[in-house]
């Protein structure tokens, strides 16, 4: 058969959803400039391909300009078709960028942080998953025969990972059912969200081809693990990192203190953009290694903002290797969105000249309220509708975000919410499944 090549123009969007529209590959570069038609109201498609109430209705029209600096193509050969998509910015007709665009909210977000402080932003995110309508071996967390059970897969996904201009990192077999992590090298900038999409979207090309499903949903079984996000960050300042200060509270520098006290002193009210579903509230519970309050912790896998090892063995320097990782994560989101929260709180905190956190070194699970307020903590919101409430009830966290964005916001996730109304909770979780 004959087959001319497409590339699909897409984005994230408040679903967490890679959407787009395909044209000819060689009209790339006149899409470029001029863009693909792009329609207000898809802004407010759920993730369950339900549209909810929109304040844009039928009318408006708007571009979405692929971007040649996230654009990918691979190549698995045999009858595989190519993979060929871009990342792009959704623009007005006249040029300037839609308030509502997840890369450009991130973009004004990484533009206050420079203008805060000078620094640039140096991470990456990492991903668990796993394979769906498939037997899994009991026995197999962490082993080499797990890893060895998919082994073409993820050799195939490294490939496509380079391919893509992806820096490979680790792969191996996680302790759930049929659960799997992949992680990447860091990058700078928006190029951290966009390679972050880019890596889902990969592992979902490869499995499709190898006749295999993957999901990322933050949990498939309300007693069994549960799929995070962890989002490691630091700083670059002028090229040289900038995170470490052997002299620092926690070996952390001066604006990393702040940056990460206002990711935890504003984390109650933007969880509902990093964790959005309804399920990822049966993961931020304690003892899941999760996250359930808003602490900072010293290597312990259940605080909301992590403080990571570094090894004296390896061959890259102590400041080089320093960074901190926020869990309070999951696929569910735009890694856009995601990334321009933890931003503009992290700048709130350096604005605020906000001290750096104490770490805690226990169970907060065992405390009782009284004693974690006296230190400043609190449970993180226990389910969406709550979470909603805590962003919409904080002027500062919503003015971060353009004039309209956190009422659109809520009601894209009133509308996710409506569908699932009545549904049994396994149910809901099979749902989440399904589109993630």
């Amino acid at each position: 058969m004959i087959a001319e090549e497409m590339v699909i123009a897409c984005c994230t969007d408040l679903a967490g959803k890679v959407r787009g529209k395909a044209f000819p590959a060689s009209q790339f570069d006149k899409r470029r400039s001029r863009g693909i038609g792009w329609t207000p109201t898809n802004a407010q498609i759920t993730c369950f391909d339900t549209i909810a109430e929109s304040p844009f209705g039928s009318l408006g029209d708007l571009v979405l300009i692929p971007d040649e600096a996230a654009k990918v193509r691979v190549e698995l050969g045999g009858d595989v078709p190519i993979e060929h998509f871009a990342l792009g910015d959704i623009r007005h007709t006249d040029g300037r960028p839609w308030e509502f665009c997840t890369r450009s909210i991130l973009k004004c977000a990484l533009d206050r942080l420079n203008r805060a402080s000078g620094l640039t932003l140096f991470g990456a995110f990492e991903h668990e998953f796993q394979f769906r309508n498939a037997a899994s071996p009991i026995g197999e967390a962490y082993s080499v025969n797990g890893f060895r059970l998919e082994r073409r897969l993820a050799e195939t996904l490294v490939a496509a990972m380079r391919a893509a201009g992806l820096e490979p990192d680790t792969f191996m077999r996680e302790f759930g059912t049929g659960q799997y992590e992949v992680t990447i090298g860091p990058s700078r900038g928006i190029a951290i969200a966009d390679q972050s999409t880019i890596l889902r979207e990969l592992v979902r090309f490869v499995a499709h081809a190898l006749g295999k499903e993957v999901t990322f949903t933050p949990i498939r079984d309300p007693a069994g693990v549960g799929n995070g996000v962890h989002i490691h960050l630091s700083f670059l300042d002028k090229d040289q990192p900038g995170t470490w200060d052997p002299n620092g509270k926690h070996e952390l520098g001066k604006t990393a203190g702040q940056f990460i006290a206002g990711i935890l002193k504003y984390l109650n009210s933007i969880v509902a953009i990093t964790a959005p579903s309804v399920v990822s509230y049966l993961r931020l519970t304690p003892h899941r290694w999760s996250a359930a309050f808003n602490n900072l912790g010293f290597r312990d896998r259940e605080a909301a903002v992590r403080i990571c090892p570094v090894s004296d063995l390896s061959d890259i320097a102590k400041a080089a290797q320093f960074n901190f990782e926020f869990r309070a994560a999951d696929a569910t989101a735009s890694p856009h969105l995601q990334l321009a929260a933890l931003v503009h709180a992290g700048v709130q905190g350096i604005e605020e000249d906000l001290p750096t956190p104490d770490a805690t070194a226990e169970d907060l699970a065992l405390l009782d309220p009284s004693t974690l307020a006296a230190r400043g903590l609190v449970r993180l919101p226990k389910s969406l509708p709550e979470a909603l409430e805590c962003f919409l009830a904080n002027r500062t966290v919503t003015e971060w975000f353009p004039a309209g964005f956190a009422d659109t916001y809520v009601k894209h996730k009133k509308g996710e919410m409506a569908f699932l109304e009545g549904k049994p909770q396994q149910e809901i979780c099979n749902l989440y499944e399904q589109v993630y």
